[in-house]
């Protein structure tokens, strides 16, 4: 198993307040980058950077790996529209790969779609890793809910 590994994902769109998007990317030495940016009443660009344990890395290589996204093909999956889009890219060991699709908002827009199972997948995994970031971000930064 090579020592390659990075994800990045992001979520967005050009909307009223302009370029809104989430985006975060977790590399091989542990770096893991978030920025949410939204000008909802004048928001600023929140950026944070932090280190996470080769555990966590660890971990988070089980997650993606036992999720077989690797097998997956977005070639069926809906296209990006005006109401926005996601990118998934990971670099595993020798495999990279990279997702493209329109936002998701609930699981039935995923088992309408050509590929209900493959975006299932997806659809789970991104769960899954944001829920993951988000409580890094949150445990490292005390950032208060609102």
């Amino acid at each position: 198993m090579g020592d390659d590994f990075y994800v990045r994902y992001y979520v967005g769109h050009m909307g009223r307040y302009g370029h809104e998007f989430l985006e975060f990317e977790i590399a091989a030495n542990g770096l893991l980058r978030y920025a949410n940016n939204s000008n909802y009443r004048n928001d600023t660009m929140i950026k944070k950077e932090a280190y996470i344990s080769p555990l966590m890395l660890k971990e988070l290589r089980r997650i993606i790996e036992e999720s077989e996204i690797m097998k997956e093909d977005d070639r069926t999956w809906p296209e990006p529209d005006r109401i926005g889009k996601q990118e998934l890219e990971i670099v595993l060991g020798s495999e990279h790969i990279c997702f493209t699709t329109a936002k998701i908002g609930t699981l039935n827009e995923v088992l309408r779609s050509n590929d209900p199972e493959g975006l299932r997948v997806f659809y789970y995994l991104i769960q899954d890793l944001k829920c993951l970031v988000f409580s890094l971000i949150a445990l490292h930064f005390k950032i208060k809910p609102i």
